[in-house]
């Protein structure tokens, strides 16, 4: 690989912790999902599932419950991008790795719920196991990653294998916790509708937002990468929460973000491929 190459290779693993992890997997275990999956075709591209991960994270905070588990249980002002690491391991392992290893990081996260609940400032209790909230945070995610790959990667993604993706991974999110997950297309839509009178923006939303959509890059090298992903994932935005953030006014450039992002994913493309 030439040094260059190398160089911008290693800092985008980096960004995703992805030299730390084992993805190793023993002859004849694929995994929880496998080469054939839909969700190996769909977690493949670095560039949309960046784009992905932070349009995931903006609709995932107009949940009270699911802000209040990171405002009261992480130290996300000075810990956003090793959030952000830890949220990319466990979507790698739980792909690409061995069965044994991804169930280990289901069981990890299941721990770190457990400890995870308080009381919202107008008094209502939260937890971080309730299922409705977990396949809330699911669906959020689900939603951006597959919206982002269609976007960003393959326009052409068929909507049978859209189905596919979603019922591959309501696995994951059954075996979190989460129940009535959606499995296709039309529940995805039907869910997410269904939530939107539970979704608000107050002031700790915007403190986190703007943590988040601030946040310096991972080194200078990366910093316009950095910036133009999270652009990416902003115009990803479904119109509701673009406009509960916010952060509606991008009508006009999708198009140029659509294919500026593009052009990006195929030059890491080239980067990690050496």
């Amino acid at each position: 690989m030439l040094p260059v190459r190398r160089q911008i290779a290693d800092q985008i693993r980096d960004v995703v912790g992805s030299r730390d992890l084992d993805l190793t997997r023993p002859p004849g275990d694929d995994g929880l999902f496998g080469p054939g999956s839909a969700t190996w075709l769909v977690h493949g591209d670095f560039t949309a599932m960046m784009a992905g991960g932070i349009a995931s994270l903006l609709i995932q905070m107009l949940h009270p419950a699911a802000l209040a588990g990171v405002w009261d249980h992480s130290d996300f002002r000075r810990d956003m991008a090793g959030r952000l690491r830890r949220t990319a391991g466990f979507i790698s392992v739980t792909t690409y790795g061995a069965t044994h290893a991804a169930e280990r990081m289901i069981a990890r996260v299941r721990a770190v719920h457990d400890r995870v609940s308080g009381t919202l400032p107008d008094g209502t209790p939260y937890d971080a196991n309730d299922p409705h909230l977990l396949t809330f945070v699911h669906a959020a995610e689900v939603d951006s990653f597959l919206r982002a790959h269609r976007t960003y990667r393959n326009p052409d993604f068929p909507d049978a294998e859209a189905d596919r993706y979603l019922a591959e991974m309501a696995t994951i999110a059954r075996r979190l916790g989460a129940e009535d997950v959606p499995e296709n297309r039309r529940e995805l839509a039907q869910f997410l509708a269904s939530i939107r009178p539970e979704l608000r923006v107050d002031a700790r939303t915007r403190a986190v937002a703007r943590t988040l959509l601030n946040q310096p890059a991972p080194s200078p090298a990366l910093a316009p990468v950095s910036s133009w992903l999270t652009q990416a994932g902003i115009a990803l935005l479904p119109d509701w929460a673009a406009r509960l953030h916010g952060l509606d006014g991008y009508g006009a450039v999708k198009p140029a973000i659509r294919a500026g992002t593009r052009g990006l994913g195929g030059a890491i493309r080239w980067a990690l491929a050496g």
